[in-house]
């Protein structure tokens, strides 16, 4: 299912890239002309239907985005140190082996 999401995810991501890179800049800055579909729609309704289309690729990927981390937030939820702490009791370690009394020199 995650890699279904993320198929559909990228190619959101690629068509919205194609459609804002088809916007004509406002400011004309790369001093690039954008007279090329005058013939076939007018320059208003353009940029109306990429405005749109962008819009519309944005809240698509936003969603995609928020699926794709609650997917993978549910798949490897952390698991708590005390949860896996063993739940057999380990044997009480043996009592310590009293020392040996100290033995007293021989004298000679």
């Amino acid at each position: 299912m995650s890699a279904i999401l993320l198929v559909i995810h990228l190619l959101i991501a690629l068509a919205m890239i194609g459609v804002i890179l088809l916007q004509k800049s406002e400011g004309g800055g790369l001093g690039m002309s954008g007279g090329g579909m005058s013939g076939f729609m007018t320059g208003r309704s353009t940029a109306n239907l990429l405005t749109r289309t962008t819009a519309i690729l944005a809240a698509c990927f936003f969603v995609t985005s928020i699926a794709l981390a609650f997917i993978a937030g549910h798949r490897s939820a952390p698991r708590s140190i005390i949860e896996s702490a063993p739940t057999q009791t380990a044997p009480a370690p043996a009592a310590p082996a009293e020392p040996a009394a100290p033995s007293v020199p021989l004298s000679k």
